[in-house]
């Protein structure tokens, strides 16, 4: 079953915390088990963003969280954020729209 992690987010270092996106992209080349990752802004509140981040299962995602580099963003993540990030973890029930079959 799908597995979804919504990531809830503020910061004023948007760049910066772009430059640890692209590494961890980098980093975990082949190791990730991400299916698709959307990352947006919020039009109506500069500096809330919002990542959506898709993968096959939850055991999928759980491997993906014991990455050591998964680890390390957090880490990063947490000190360019202006509070804790917020996750929500949802379990993809029914899909529609999809093109995938």
């Amino acid at each position: 079953m799908t597995f979804v992690q919504l990531i809830e987010y503020e910061t004023n270092r948007a760049q910066e915390l772009d430059a640890v996106f692209d590494q961890w992209m980098k980093t975990t080349k082949g190791k990730r088990t991400v299916m698709r990752e959307l990352h947006a802004q919020d039009r109506e509140q500069p500096g809330h963003f919002v990542d959506i981040v898709e993968f096959p299962s939850y055991q999928k995602a759980m491997e993906n969280s014991q990455l050591p580099e998964t680890q390390q963003i957090a880490d990063q993540m947490r000190k360019l954020c202006v509070n804790e990030p917020r996750f929500v973890n949802l379990e993809v029930e029914r899909e529609e729209g999809s093109t995938r079959t």
